[in-house]
């Protein structure tokens, strides 16, 4: 479906009154909910603004913002719900609307700071609190105002679904009526943590309710950035440096500038778009393009030397530079008094986002040159304003950002690379452009997830209990390497050095689904599956004796194990690994049954069990579904992704050798159970990725005596482990 947006001068608060931009909110019906762009839901021009969050319209329809980027995860249904639960709307009245980037009114607080970035599975955690007192500041102002209509006290006085009761005589007054005479007060009250919900009264939350972009979605009326179709529209596409963050020098720019339909060319830092009438012309461009390029940084660097050489050679250099990252107790001392002491070595790939839909954003300036309008599905649309403000030299009032649904995001859409590009083009060729990133150019110019090599060491003390711990990572990416994946606070090692050795390759390096904990957490768990081998324990119980696990961690890994059937026996040809995953507060354990064909190397995953620490579940099914697909995302990424880069060039260009998992490999079951605790919710978006690496290798050693040390785990690595 194709949007198309009128030729008008948009205000912010016109886009949140679904004016103008493609702000989103629901026409409701009565078998429900569709997602209709804000334009033409009819929201009621009546309503009354109770707080940032909330309208309600004398007929009853209650409008929530929403501030979670929906790129299928579910957040654009499940703040509003937190929101509505507290305030005791009816849902089948509450109507969606995102929220404009405006994060000092509707950002989270993240080491003091408001952002609206959703990243690392936060939306729900860090939205939480917020969003319930909003809830309960509404119902507060709407039961102060039924009590100075009746004339009695506030606190007299009970909600239900949408209505106000007193319930000395049985008035009854409905939300909506009260928006038509009420009054908001300002200050608005304050509300105390103990005025909150206790869980035993949530009526929505842990609940199930349908997700209101689902329907949108099926019928091809959901509104992505690729969706938007603006009068005089022209289009663009890019051709970036292929060696990351090299400058374009110069380029045949009167050849393409001959071709039909093309525009203009326009130089970016590190590319050249070209601009056409069309799509498919400025394509045939692009591909006409002869450019000099200026010497890029990563120019001359092989990712595979760097990998299996520099690394090595880096780790075993005692004068290099390193960075601790944690130490406590004394692990020096640890090793010295060891009964014993292990090593191993790991190693990792580049990693590719895969996002389903290829970045894209539209711009359009008005006509004094001086506020420009943005399209775009992006998780973090404050960021994305910020730099398109600061690319122009505008104040971020004149930049209005209009959030549409991503196809996909995994980290690699909160940059807003895309947007300042468009807005940059949009301005020099003076007509509202769309911009489209082809797979290749994507690929190409991918925020990998970083490659590594890492080394981990334990000493066992003469009780057999793990006492000291030592963990070194060497790579480029800094933070990313990092990110708490490193920590392993689920056991109680006493004694801990963990240390970084980075370096700066020039290569793009981004956040992607669970960051680090990927990679470290396959190190780390299978290096302890290797402890328990070596002790003749079953792993759950070495994790248990040896290991120190947490309480927190116990309950996952005997729920995932209860889920299981952990030592039931298993046909000759399968076999079960187990790893801990953690992310983003969560905590859970996984297991995997697996095969092997020993003649083509090929695993094959058939079932999958996990159990999940993940505090408050708002929207269980949602929540379920966000575990199965990090469980996919993982899967694909551990059996058979990888970038690889030569002369700083990335090899792959697009999926016929950027490997993907496809649906033959899928496994035949995947169970998910969350551990019931009362505790404030925290991310489970990434939750399923971290222990798929581990749980694999562990369960191929069941299956063969041999380690997989280096992920991905490709059917020529695999056939190499065997005959090594």
């Amino acid at each position: 479906m194709t949007i198309a947006v009128k030729k008008s001068e948009v205000s912010r608060r016109g886009v949140l009154a679904g004016m103008g931009g493609m702000s989103f909110c629901l026409a409701l019906g009565v078998d429900g909910a569709t997602l209709l762009p804000a334009a033409q839901a009819n929201t009621p021009a009546d309503a009354k603004a109770f707080n940032a969050w909330v309208r309600i319209a004398p007929n009853g329809t209650i409008t929530v913002l929403s501030a979670g980027a929906e790129m299928g995860q579910g957040s654009m249904t499940g703040l509003p719900l937190i929101v509505a639960e507290e305030m005791d709307a009816d849902w089948s009245k509450v109507a969606i609307e995102m929220a404009p980037a405006d994060p000092k009114i509707y950002g989270y607080m993240l080491n003091n700071d408001r952002m609206m970035a959703i990243v690392g599975s936060r939306a729900t955690m860090l939205y939480y609190n917020d969003l319930r007192i909003a809830g309960a500041q509404v119902r507060k102002v709407l039961l102060a105002n039924a009590a100075e209509k009746w004339g009695v006290d506030a606190s007299t006085l009970k909600t239900e679904p949408s209505v106000v009761i007193n319930p000395a005589n049985g008035q009854r007054l409905t939300y909506g009526e009260i928006a038509a005479f009420g009054k908001v007060p300002s200050p608005l009250p304050s509300v105390d943590a103990k005025e909150l919900k206790a869980r035993k009264d949530f009526r929505l939350i842990g609940k199930g309710v349908a997700r209101r972009d689902i329907p949108s979605k099926v019928n091809g009326t959901a509104v992505f950035g690729l969706d938007i179709k603006l009068p005089g529209m022209v289009y663009a596409t890019t051709l970036h440096s292929p060696v990351h963050n090299a400058a374009p020098v110069s380029w045949n720019d009167a050849q393409i500038k001959a071709m039909p339909g093309v525009i203009a060319t326009v130089k970016l830092p590190n590319g050249v778009a070209v601009v056409a009438d069309r799509f498919e012309r400025a394509l045939a461009a692009a591909d006409a393009l002869k450019v000099v390029w200026s010497k890029g940084q990563a120019a001359g660097y092989d990712s595979e030397v760097a990998l299996h050489k520099d690394y090595v050679k880096i780790h075993h250099d005692p004068n290099a530079q390193t960075l601790t990252v944690h130490a406590n107790g004394d692990a020096k001392a640890a090793f010295s008094g060891a009964a014993k002491v292990f090593k191993a070595e790991f190693k990792s790939d580049y990693g590719y986002h895969a996002q389903m839909e290829p970045l894209n954003a539209v711009a359009r300036f008005n006509a004094a040159g001086d506020h420009v309008e943005i399209w775009e599905g992006t998780q973090a649309p404050d960021l994305s304003r910020a730099a398109v403000a600061k690319t122009l030299g505008f104040k971020e009032e004149q930049v209005t950002h209009n959030q549409c649904y991503l196809g996909g995001g995994f980290g690699r859409r909160n940059g807003g690379m895309e947007a300042v590009e468009v807005a940059k083009i949009a301005q020099e060729v003076k007509r509202p452009v769309k911009l489209i990133w082809t797979r290749s150019e994507d690929l190409a110019q991918g925020r990998f997830r970083p490659q590594s090599f890492q080394c981990l060491e334990a000493a066992v003390d003469s009780a057999g209990k793990v006492a000291g711990w030592k963990h070194c990572v060497i790579g480029d990416g800094g933070n990313m390497l990092l990110t708490g994946g490193m920590r392993i606070a689920y056991y109680g090692v006493p004694n801990q050095l963990l240390e970084l050795r980075g370096m700066s390759h020039g290569v793009q390096i981004k956040h992607w689904r669970a960051v680090a904990h990927v990679f470290n957490i396959f190190a780390i768990e299978s290096f302890i599956d290797q402890l328990a081998v070596d002790a003749g324990m079953d792993p759950i119980q070495f994790r248990f004796e040896r290991m120190g696990a947490t309480p927190k961690a116990r309950k996952c890994f005997e729920t995932v194990a209860q889920m299981c059937d952990w030592k039931a026996a298993r046909p000759a040809d399968r076999a079960l690994g187990i790893s801990i995953s953690e992310r983003s507060g969560s905590l859970g354990a996984g297991v995997v049954e697996i095969s092997l064909n020993r003649q083509t190397g090929k695993i094959k995953v058939h079932k999958v069990w996990v159990a999940a620490d993940g505090g408050v579940i708002v929207q269980p099914e949602p929540a379920k579904a966000n575990i199965e697909s990090a469980i996919i995302y993982g899967l694909s990424s551990v059996l058979h992704e990888r970038v690889t880069l030569k002369n700083g060039v990335v090899e792959q260009s697009n999926f016929h050798d950027y490997n993907l998992m496809r649906m033959s490999d899928l496994p035949e079951e995947m169970h998910v159970q969350f551990v019931d605790v009362d505790t404030r919710p925290t991310g489970l978006g990434e939750i399923g990725n971290p222990f798929i690496a581990a749980a694999i290798s562990n369960a191929f050693h069941r299956l063969t005596g041999k380690r997989l040390r280096h992920m991905p785990f490709t059917p020529e690595r695999v056939l190499e482990t065997l005959k090594a």
